[in-house]
């Protein structure tokens, strides 16, 4: 995104869906060569190894201004990934990275002095394929130098607000693992480079530290947060990233950039800017050299009052610059000769080609005592009525796509894994899990999921997705035939949130193979569109079981029930057979009309009544029957007029900024239109608020949580006003401005109201200034009584008065908000329909925290069901197929989180194991306790013959990993001891994340 509050500024982007070798490509190859020969004779002698070895020197007794040369490449923003990468639509925005990275190469080659740093791998990733070896070879030279230095080394440079931690972590493990396999140590990033991104949140630096970097660089910070940090000289510290982990395992020194990530103001010398060059010739007309250094000095002196030691850093770059990196550099090398000349004159100002890990190195060696920050950076705002809250909630069918995606990844990647080989040639074909995890990395770029781009890279971005779903559909195919022992001719229905699935609504017999991703037994169920029959269902033994057909109201369409039990890591197999020449006994739904009778309505199973109020047919009661707790909760839809300026402010409500033109919303609709289905295996109540919002309240036997299924738009704008749509559940908790927001899933952030941790807030817009990003979860409580919202995709959300919880589910909008994006939020196609799930938990406080973390690990790794005809051949002649499978020899325990499981080499996986719940959450029973694993005989399908532990993106040997130590002002930290690799006890710490590759044997078949 464009570095100047978008306005002329440009954000743009790549990465890749699809995989393979790249076409070679070699436009530079003559130039680079002859130039690569001349650097190696003028290289000081010894300048090998990558690392802090290759910093340049610095003057101790002068303030040193560390220039970083650098390119901001989006993946993705106003023009798709490949219309970036090969500089296609410059009309849209002038941006051709595949020029970049030929330029900066050669530049680099010309003169031994100069640094440069690269950030996103899906782009260099396709550069470096389409290069010849000797080009190869030149760069990895100027890896080796540390002259070509890389930042960051994710796929993208991930949005931290709308993205889930496990697909953060899959995106740099794929960034990273490209640096290592390309460049070996000499390519590791050593610090976190997040200069765009809007807002920062706290389980993202946690993350980075977990993953080994020394510190964490940024350039959007809120507008007030900076001006006070500037004042008290806090424009770096070391942030604690968690309540959990023992410091320093979630410490990350943090330093806010002084000019976000743009070059002062008048240097900026890129064929997208309009600033003078450097002209030394005092002859000249144009001469400026003179005026130029002492602006300069003027500046950087200014500059480093901010910070608290005699280094200072200046960003030197911007959005796709570079393109013709010499005007950049030489002019550059005119500042740097001409400024440190002016040291003869008394000057003590320093100046020098560095990078932000060699500015870091000389902070470390400062060993000065730094101050701590627990809280994270959330809201963004960039001046007053300017939150960038909008976002959160922006485009959210692709933020569901994207989350569905990642669900549907870690199938794929667990069934790779367990089968090995097998799955990924085999009866049907070629299967590969590659395209849908590059895809996923992809949308995990800061305005892909966060809703940001223009509405053709959003389609793109959809595009993306969907080529990565067949390759594992054939993968997922060959592993079930070979685990269950039979050829069947699989289905996969995509479209059964809308119910429909032509296969299953026209056979009259099939299979249903469903298979669970997680660590534990699953009870699922199951919902298949079906025609106008009955249906016998049978489970993995033949047992017939419960089953229901149920017709939705206000349509033909009518949906087969029934509970599935499946196995940890595995799977079950059910047959369903339509009964011949019976139909089902439609189970009628109840009409209630606008004044429906006054009989109370309500749905209930064993562990939960909902009640509603019989005139408006709202949800206005919940009770707990397990433990006696009652709440008055209404639920109601209302919408928020999306301003288009007032008198305070020209700022309207745009993609990225909320910004309603009054604080309290509107009400959708005093009433609902209500429909009762009641059956042995669901109950619902379908509420018809208006033509394009209803929602059906639904409630299944043995389940602890309420589910609301919303469906909202096209939402009409017709009017002319644009509008945010949100849900909002309000009850007479007194919960004194506080609730409770996660962190990109994880760890759980304390909001209160009005209020910032670390300054004094001057709060402009009390509806948008209070709204956080929620990715999995919000709560409030009294302290006794907790009424919990999970969500099944990022979402806007707030506690606006005390007692009540918001979710922002939809927005449309007429106007741009002058970011750069140059376009209204209209959503016109496919994604302006939207249908979503909320669950509710009420609880004790104290029993809260272990309903919704195992709540919330179901919601997002969801059960795969695949269908098929069952007439299959067997995979192996005389050996018996198998309906029911485990991938575990026993279940994990309820703590412990299989959060990735995937092929890593020929023979070699990648495990991950974490804790997923925090210390003192469980406040009953034992499951913020350590735990300890055994996992030599762990896993079902294969043996572990080799353990290795790794950081958390498995790019470093977690016994041979080590970090930048920082003296906090909170005492010294332990140095974390490292401890001997036992298999067969692997312990787990509250909050902690384990990560393994292991050499492992496939178990033939029985």
């Amino acid at each position: 995104m464009g570095a100047n509050a978008r306005p002329s500024g440009v954000r743009s982007g790549g990465g890749w869906g699809a995989v393979g070798p790249w076409t070679s490509y070699g436009a530079v190859q003559q130039s680079l060569l002859s130039l690569a020969f001349h650097f190696l004779l003028l290289v000081a002698p010894g300048a090998r190894a990558a690392g802090y070895e290759t910093c340049p020197m610095v003057q101790p007794d002068m303030l040193n201004v560390h220039l970083v040369a650098h390119t901001h490449d989006d993946v993705g923003w106003l023009k798709t990934v490949d219309q970036y990468f090969y500089g296609i639509y410059n009309g849209i925005q002038h941006a051709g990275v595949q020029y970049i990275l030929d330029s900066v190469i050669s530049s680099l080659l010309a003169e031994p002095t100069r640094r440069f740093i690269y950030v996103e791998i899906a782009f260099f990733s396709r550069w470096w394929h389409q290069q010849t070896n000797a080009t190869q070879e030149v760069v990895r030279d100027l890896v080796r130098q540390g002259r070509l230095e890389f930042a960051n080394g994710g796929w993208v440079m991930n949005d931290e607000a709308a993205t889930h931690y496990g697909a953060i972590i899959d995106q740099m493990t794929l960034g990273l693992r490209f640096l290592e396999d390309t460049f070996g140590n000499d390519g590791r990033p050593r610090v976190a480079w997040h200069i765009d991104p809007f807002g920062h949140s706290r389980e993202q630096a946690s993350l980075f530290a977990q993953m080994g970097f020394d510190g964490f660089f940024f350039g959007r910070l809120d507008y007030q947060d900076k001006w006070v940090r500037k004042e008290k000289l806090e424009m770096e510290q070391v942030w604690r990233a968690s309540t959990s982990l023992k410091p320093p395992a979630a410490d990350l020194f943090t330093s806010v950039l002084p000019n976000m990530y743009n070059p002062p103001e008048n240097l900026c010398w890129d064929v997208v800017c309009a600033d003078k060059p450097v002209v030394e010739d005092p002859r000249s007309p144009e001469y400026n050299a003179k005026e130029l250094v002492d602006y300069f000095l003027q500046i950087a002196t200014a500059q480093g009052r901010h910070y608290r030691t005699n280094h200072t850093v200046m960003t030197m770059g911007s959005d796709f610059q570079y393109e013709n990196a010499n005007m950049w550099f030489k002019n550059l090398d005119k500042l740097i000769r001409l400024v440190n000349a002016q040291q003869a004159n008394g000057s003590r100002v320093n100046v020098l080609y560095s990078t932000p890990a060699c500015y870091l190195w000389e902070l470390n060696k400062a060993n000065l005592t730094w101050m701590v920050k627990q809280d994270d950076f959330f809201p963004y705002a960039d001046g007053p009525h300017k939150f960038w809250t909008g976002f959160f909630s922006s485009r959210p069918a692709l933020k569901r796509y994207e989350r569905l995606s990642y669900n549907f990844l870690q199938v794929c990647n667990q069934l790779e894994a367990l089968v090995g080989p097998a799955a990924n040639v085999g009866p049907y074909g070629s299967g590969d899990s590659a395209p849908l995890n590059e895809a996923m990395a992809v949308l995990q770029h800061h305005d892909a999921v966060s809703g940001t781009s223009q509405q053709h890279v959003a389609d793109d971005y959809a595009r993306q997705l969907a080529a990565g779903w067949p390759p594992c559909e054939v993968l997922l195919s060959n592993a079930l035939a070979r685990l269950s022992g039979s050829k069947e001719e699989f289905t996969f229905c995509r479209n059964l949130n809308i119910s429909v699935c032509p296969f299953s609504q026209t056979a009259e017999s099939f299979q249903v193979t469903i298979y669970n991703p997680l660590g534990r037994k699953v009870d699922w169920m199951v919902r298949l569109p079906v025609s106008q029959h009955l249906f016998l269902v049978k489970d993995p033994s033949g047992t017939v079981v419960p089953s229901d057909v149920v017709r939705m109201p206000s349509s033909d369409i009518q949906e087969l029930l029934f509970s599935a039990s499946v196995p940890a890591l595995g799977f079950s197999i059910y047959s369903v057979t339509q009964v011949p020449g019976q139909s089902p006994q439609a189970h009628t739904s109840q009409l209630r009309s606008q004044k429906p009778s006054s009989r109370i309505l309500t749905i209930q199973n064993e562990h939960i009544r909902a009640r509603f109020d019989p005139d408006t047919g709202f949800l206005v009661e919940l009770e707990n029957l397990d433990q006696g707790l009652l709440l008055p909760v209404r639920q109601a839809f209302y919408w928020y007029n999306a301003s288009t300026g007032n008198n305070l402010s020209t700022q309207v409500s745009g993609a990225y900024i909320f910004r309603p033109n009054r604080q309290k919303p509107l009400l959708m609709s005093h009433w609902a239109q209500t429909r009762l289905v009641k059956t042995a295996l669901v109950q619902e109540v379908h509420q018809n608020f208006s033509a394009w919002c209803s929602q059906v309240v639904r409630l299944y036997p043995g389940q602890r949580h309420l589910e609301l299924e919303w469906t909202v738009g096209p939402i009409p704008v017709g009017d002319s006003w644009g509008k945010e749509i949100i849900s909002r559940f309000d009850t007479a908790l007194e919960t004194k401005g506080l609730f409770f927001t996660d962190s990109n899933g994880r760890e759980i952030l304390e909001r209160r109201r009005d209020y910032r941790p670390t300054w004094e807030l001057n709060q402009t817009e009390p509806v948008a200034g209070n709204y956080y990003p929620v990715n999995s979860r919000i709560y409030i409580t009294d302290g006794n009584m907790q009424l919990t919202v999970l969500t099944d995709r990022s979402q806007g959300g707030s506690s606006l008065s005390d007692g009540s919880i918001e979710l922002m589910v939809h927005r449309r909008l007429l106007r741009d908000d002058g970011r750069g994006v140059g376009e209204a939020l209209l959503e016109n196609g496919s994604g302006s329909w939207v249908r979503g799930r909320h669950l509710v938990l009420l609880d004790t406080a104290r029993t809260a925290a272990v309903r919704h973390r195992l709540q919330a690990e179901k919601e997002l790794l969801a059960p795969q069901v695949v269908l098929a005809p069952g007439s299959g051949v067997p995979y192996h002649l005389g050996v018996a197929p198998r309906t029911q499978f485990s991938g575990l020899q026993r279940e994990l325990p309820p703590n412990v989180h299989l959060l990735t499981l995937a092929r890593w080499g020929q023979k070699m996986l990648l495990l991950r194991l974490e804790h997923q719940f925090a210390v003192g959450e469980d406040m009953v029973g034992n499951l913020s306790s350590p735990v300890t694993l055994d996992l030599r005989d762990l896993f079902s399908a294969f043996t572990i013959t080799d353990l290795k532990e790794t950081t958390l993106a498995a790019n470093q040997l977690r016994a041979s990993a080590s970090r930048l130590q920082w003296t906090p002002n909170t005492g010294p930290t332990p140095k974390p001891s490292p401890s001997r690799l036992d298999p067969a006890s692997i312990t787990l710490q509250p909050m902690e994340i384990r990560t393994f590759l292991a050499s492992v044997q496939w178990k033939e078949d029985d």
